[in-house]
Parts: structure tokens; C-alpha cells; sequence
């Protein structure tokens, strides 16, 4: 395994998806563990479901890898199929009562207003942190690989396989979400 520590992400993906070597796949595990696992529990909040969800995704990640195409960097790609593995777990999940865990929002979004990026960033951290866990887990996805994750718009279109402007219309419409569920709660 100590072989294979100097291999970029790139040649190990290649190598993995000729090989299915699981020693060199324990390559890309180690160096991406924790920053799923991060993903996971944020989706979650819980220890054991996020330990277990990022087990499920590099399983997922181990039999897929083949269908990265290397038009983005690996790490861009493993954040798209985290996220979108955690979305799909959420939804999958009938008896988790998301609900019970926030406030009811309305699902209407105000296309009207325009959200800056810099209104985003100057949102107290805890009460941004609760608004995260109200609003969908589509929109919270997008927000976090645009400006946690810092993905470009170019990435997103070919993480996502979206246009340009399918990108920049979920990117506002979430901003308008979080700033409108954000500006209505009470800490």
C-alpha cells in the first residue's frame, strides 16, 4: 500500500478502474475518509448514521468508478456523489420525520430577490447552521459545493450535468431559500 501514496487521485482512479485494486482503493479512502464522513454527518447529525453512510459511500464510490470521467478533479466528483447519495438517503428514509427537527417552511420560492453572496457570508454561523437543516437537501447541496466547498459554476455543470444556467437558477433560488428561512428565525 506504501506504493501507491505518491500516486495522484487521477492515476489512482485509472488504476483502480483496470484493476479494482482494493489496496490502492484504501489509497483514496484514507485521504477522503474524513471529508466524507464530514459530508454525511452534516446531512445526518448523528455519529453512527455517518459512519455507516460513508461505509455505503465508498462502497458506492468503489463500484462507480469507473463512470468518473475526469472532467473534474476527483474530489469534486466524490463531493457530487456523496451529497447526492445522502439526498437520496434522506428521501429513501419514509420514518425519519425531518419535520419534527425544524420549523415548517413554506416551499414557495421568491424569484424577485436577489440574494448577494456577500449577504451569505455575513450570516451569524449557528443561525446559518440551523437554516441549513430546514431547507431541502437539494438546495443545501448546491450551497455547500458553491461556498463551502468553493465548486466552480464549470465544475457544478459537469458534477451535476446541468447547464450553466440550470446551475446559476438552483444557486439563486437556493441563496433566496436560505436567506428567507434564515431571516425568520429566532435564536
Amino acid at each position: 500500500m506504501k506504493k501507491y501514496l505518491e500516486f495522484s487521485d487521477d492515476e489512482l482512479v485509472l488504476q483502480i478502474s483496470k484493476t479494482n485494486n482494493t489496496s490502492m482503493f484504501g489509497v483514496l479512502y484514507d485521504r477522503y475518509e474524513h471529508l466524507v464522513y464530514n459530508k454525511c454527518y452534516g446531512f445526518v447529525g448523528s455519529v453512527d448514521e455517518a459512519k455507516d453512510l460513508t461505509q455505503d459511500v465508498f462502497l458506492h464510490v468503489f463500484i462507480k468508478l469507473s463512470t468518473f470521467k475526469g472532467q473534474s478533479k476527483f474530489s469534486t466528483w466524490l463531493y457530487s456523489v456523496t451529497y447526492n447519495f445522502c439526498v437520496n438517503y434522506l428521501n429513501r428514509d419514509k420514518e425519519r420525520d425531518i419535520s419534527s427537527k425544524s420549523n415548517q417552511v413554506e416551499e414557495e420560492y421568491n424569484l424577485s430577490v436577489e440574494v448577494s453572496d456577500h449577504s451569505l457570508y455575513q450570516m451569524r454561523a449557528d443561525k446559518l447552521e440551523k437554516a441549513l437543516t430546514i431547507i431541502s437537501p437539494e438546495d443545501k447541496m448546491i450551497l455547500q459545493l458553491k461556498y463551502q466547498d468553493d465548486v466552480s459554476i464549470k465544475e457544478l455543470q459537469e458534477v451535476l450535468e446541468l447547464s450553466e444556467s440550470a446551475i446559476k437558477m438552483r444557486l439563486s433560488r437556493a441563496k433566496t431559500k436560505i436567506a428567507e428561512v434564515y431571516n425568520n428565525l429566532e435564536l
